[in-house]
């Protein structure tokens, strides 16, 4: 029988008691911004899933150079019926409580990470079911063949079912509506670290697991885990420059040259799997923040071109980003499937241009409109924001600019409750499915929970959806080809630039930037 208490204290006491402390290292960690929830399925962010990869796995993981590597499954391979991957389970794992890991546990996990209020659905949109054929084996059957299905895994978190059904936690955390359930503070994985303590946007202490089944194959050298969110930009460096912490992600552009030039410190770059844009509300017949008056401005698509030649690139990159961006044309990295470089060019700014098109479309005089920012999520993100703030001024679209953390700014965008926002967008699975299955796919029960567009065209619905079971790769990518050119002449979003990544850590560290900039601490070494 499966243990189902909640207090992990005493396992976590006993995991703890045989580290020796002459081997323990403590590695203090901080970002810009904090884990949303604790609950795995709640939201598809990626703090959170960093913070959830030190403590849960799925089947199937990405290592710090976004490889595909062995988790809880050892091997994966389509079965005699094209529409079935067959997935072989680790044997021996053990849950952070003590309790043993099975099929049961997956199908759970699977079935719970479809529910209406879970933000990983898309990622599943193709399962049909998920069926246990022995205690270490599962097979996933799909609408028609997925030969990308593993891709789409490596993010998704499998959970102890009984304990979670025992702590009330049978469906995610419905944070859109406010919901709440004790697994968004307590956690029970079968990770490299067990959770010590928690204090929401101050303090996350981890142990080390010493009953991980990774035990002998990864370094596992860092024994303790104390995560700090620090909001503020120069905070954050002085607690590196201070000896404070030993790791900081989010190393403010301005301070790169700082760091790098400390006595006993390093910076780590490298370019992120992740596009910054501004996402705009076309689908209103009316828009709530504008000043147009039963109408809506951005439903017009000269109106969308105008922002976008509006919006000086270049600029942002030299003046905001410190030449740590790469401006695009599109949403979409350079590391995803269906990436070219037509697409990624992005238009000349041409005030001119801009005004002209704005006069055609009957909004010579302008508008007002707020612009919803967040201010701890992204490089520069509330920066970014007024610098575009002024752009837009000069061709009469007066923006109020409203920036709040990422906890309160994204509920505006799955809520629809914003009209023109700021997002950024990485894709784990490095295929453009990811975009469209989340950003322009009509938003249904099990589509476009991001897509605060308001964009539908049943024709690109059918695209987007027949990706998941095209095995032609030649005719899947001139389908995908065909997606972005209506994404693009539609002018649905209004892309700025790819991310580069800036880690700073003592020098004593030896750690990879991952593109995705998901650090995996089971890997971390130290020099000696």
């Amino acid at each position: 029988m499966k243990r189902t208490i909640l207090k992990m204290t005493a396992a976590s006491l006993a995991i703890c008691a045989g580290i020796s402390a002459v081997n323990a290292e403590t590695l203090r960690w901080a970002r810009a911004g904090d884990s949303l929830t604790l609950d795995p399925h709640a939201q598809n962010e990626g703090p959170t899933h960093t913070l959830a990869h030190q403590m849960y796995e799925g089947l199937l993981q990405r290592d710090m150079s976004a490889q595909i590597i062995p988790a809880l499954a050892t091997s994966w391979d389509p079965t005699d019926n094209p529409n079935v991957w067959e997935f072989k389970l680790r044997e021996g794992v053990k849950f952070h409580g003590g309790e043993d890991f099975t099929a049961d546990d997956v199908v759970f996990s699977f079935n719970r990470a479809m529910m209406p209020t879970s933000a990983m659905k898309e990622l599943l949109a193709s399962i049909k079911e998920v069926r246990k054929v022995d205690d270490f084996t599962v097979h996933i059957e799909t609408d028609g063949p997925n030969p990308l299905l593993p891709n789409n895994l490596t993010n998704l978190f499998v959970m102890d079912s009984d304990w979670t059904t025992a702590n009330g936690c049978e469906a995610p955390q419905d944070i859109a509506n406010g919901g709440d359930n004790p697994c968004v503070r307590a956690t029970n994985g079968t990770g490299a670290f067990v959770l010590e303590s928690r204090k929401q946007d101050a303090e996350t202490v981890l142990k080390r697991n010493d009953n991980y089944w990774g035990i002998d194959e990864f370094p596992m050298e860092v024994t303790e885990i104390i995560y700090t969110p620090i909001q503020e930009s120069a905070t954050r460096v002085a607690a590196l420059l201070s000896g404070e912490v030993d790791l900081i992600q989010d190393v403010p552009v301005q301070d790169l040259a700082r760091v790098a030039g400390t006595d006993g410190l390093q910076l780590a770059t490298a370019p992120q799997n992740r596009t910054i844009f501004f996402g705009m509300n076309l689908g209103a017949d009316d828009l709530t923040s504008d000043t147009v008056e039963g109408a809506n401005p951005l439903a017009d698509g000269r109106v969308r071109e105008a922002m976008n030649i509006a919006i000086n690139r270049d600029a942002i990159k030299k003046v905001v980003m410190r030449d740590q961006s790469a401006p695009t044309g599109v949403i979409m990295p350079p590391f995803v499937n269906g990436w070219t470089e037509a697409l990624d060019a992005y238009p000349d700014y041409d005030v001119a241009k801009a005004k002209a098109l704005m006069e055609e479309a009957g909004y010579g005089d302008g508008f007002g409109l707020t612009l919803n920012c967040p201010n701890d999520r992204y490089i520069n993100d509330e920066a970014i924001c007024q610098a575009a703030v002024g752009m837009f001024g000069q061709i009469g679209i007066t923006v109020n600019l409203d920036a709040k953390p990422k906890a309160q700014h994204f509920p505006l965008i799955t809520n629809r409750e914003t009209d023109f926002y700021m997002l950024g967008w990485g894709v784990p699975t490095f295929d453009s499915e990811y975009i469209f299955n989340f950003l322009v796919h009509t938003t249904t029960d099990k589509y476009g929970s991001w897509n605060g567009t308001g964009f539908s065209n049943a024709d690109v619905d059918a695209k987007i959806v027949s990706l998941a079971s095209e095995t032609d790769s030649e005719v899947r990518n001139d389908t995908i080809s065909q997606i972005w050119d209506t994404v693009k002449a539609e002018t649905l979003y209004l892309p700025i630039h790819n991310q580069v990544l800036n880690w700073g850590m003592t020098e004593t560290i030896d750690f990879a930037v991952q593109p995705e900039d998901q650090p995996h601490f089971k890997f971390l070494t130290f020099k000696n």
